[in-house]
C-alpha cells in the first residue's frame, strides 16, 4: 500500500462517518477545532494529517483513530470472518504507535 491508497482510505473514512452524524465539512472542523480547509484538503487527499489532527477528527467523529485508516470490510468480517482478527491485531498495532508517539 502507498501513502496515496492511505490517503483514499483516510479520505473516504472520514466523508462516510461525517455522512453517517450529518455533519457538514463545516461542522467536523467546529467540532474538531481545525480550519474546514484542512477537512477540505483531506477528504480531497491533498494533505495528510498529523498525530494530533487525526486524534481529534477520531474524537469528533465518535471512532477509534484506526477505524480511520482501515479500508471498509466487507460483510464476512462483520460477520466474524477469519480477517477479523488481522484487524484486531491492526488495531493493536496502531495503539501502541500512537501511544509512543504521543509520550
Amino acid at each position: 500500500m502507498d501513502i496515496r491508497e492511505l490517503r483514499e482510505i483516510l479520505a473516504e473514512n472520514i466523508k462516510k462517518q461525517r455522512r453517517i452524524l450529518g455533519l457538514t465539512q463545516e461542522k467536523l472542523a467546529e467540532t474538531a477545532d481545525i480550519s474546514s480547509n484542512m477537512i477540505n484538503d483531506i477528504e480531497g487527499c491533498r494533505t495528510w494529517v498529523s498525530d494530533k489532527t487525526i486524534l481529534k477528527l477520531a474524537e469528533a467523529l465518535h471512532v477509534e483513530v484506526y477505524q480511520l485508516l482501515v479500508p471498509v470490510v466487507n460483510s464476512d468480517v462483520k460477520r466474524g470472518g477469519i480477517h477479523k482478527e488481522v484487524l484486531l491485531q491492526l488495531k493493536k498495532t496502531i495503539d501502541m504507535r500512537f501511544d509512543e508517539i504521543l509520550r
